[in-house]
């Protein structure tokens, strides 16, 4: 899969898919800035994402700062394995808000 697509399902709710890698990331990392507008908690399901690299753990570690940086809150739903592997391999998995 390499269709990088971020979607709205509804306010604070967003759905992620296709491939998280050093090609798709760049189009994807202004996206944070929309994440939050209007509220206070978002939830972003990674069902559909395919392969990843350490780009896409960079990704979601952007988003993770960002929320913190505005004061709000964000969950990560059905990470892919891949991509927990690598935030296991680089120690940032503990910091990953799973739900």
């Amino acid at each position: 899969m390499t269709v990088d697509q971020l979607t709205r399902q509804a306010p604070g709710q967003f759905s992620l898919a296709g491939e998280l890698s050093f090609a798709t990331v760049p189009d994807l990392a202004e996206a944070g800035e929309v994440l939050f507008e209007g509220v206070d908690q978002v939830s972003v399901d990674l069902t559909d994402v395919g392969r990843s690299d350490s780009a896409g753990l960079a990704l979601l570690v952007s988003w993770i700062r960002l929320a913190r940086q505005q004061g709000k809150q964000l969950s990560f739903h059905q990470i892919p394995e891949q991509l927990l592997g690598l935030a296991r391999v680089s120690g940032v998995d503990h910091i990953l808000p799973l739900d």
